[in-house]
């Protein structure tokens, strides 16, 4: 196996990780989540984000944002996997880097700054309110962007032919 095809693996896998743990959110964590009430909810997701923040995710979240663009240099030339891997990379830096950088993460910072133990239960309403369906939002957009994006490179490897 060549270094190429295995550089193509690995982004393939890590891609898939990454998607995989946008996709669990959508689909059942941010509906458990939902069912909470207003304080614990905030509680729940002020948790959630900063542990979010460990290595396993940085691995995956930060190494397909490296592996994708490197994986489409590596395959420049090759048709048709470079457009496939070039349009993967486009998608992910856009709408999955792009996304959580410009939109989840501020909301993220917002919420960790919001102290529940001292605020009315108005406060704590509103602050859910303006949270959860524009975060919800935000997941699935980077969820779809995500499945596309391993849909593509999967793709790359399917046309991929070893010399």
């Amino acid at each position: 196996m060549s270094m190429a095809t295995l550089l193509l693996i690995v982004t393939v896998v890590l891609t898939a990780l990454i998607g995989g743990l946008f996709y669990a959110y959508s689909c059942s964590v941010v509906l458990g989540l939902g069912k909470l009430s207003d304080t614990e909810y905030l509680k729940a997701m002020q948790h959630i984000n900063r542990e979010i923040l460990n290595p396993l995710f940085f691995l995956s979240f930060m190494g397909t944002a490296i592996f994708l663009p490197v994986s489409t240099l590596v395959f420049r030339g090759q048709q048709p996997v470079f457009i496939f891997l070039l349009l993967a990379t486009l998608v992910y830096l856009i709408g999955v880097f792009g996304v959580t950088a410009a939109g989840n993460v501020p909301l993220n910072d917002q919420l960790d700054k919001f102290d529940i133990y001292h605020s009315t239960n108005d406060a704590i309403q509103q602050m859910r309110a303006n949270f959860e369906s524009r975060w919800n939002t935000l997941n699935h957009v980077r969820t779809v962007c995500c499945v596309i994006s391993i849909l593509l490179a999967v793709c790359a490897c399917v046309w991929h032919k070893e010399g």
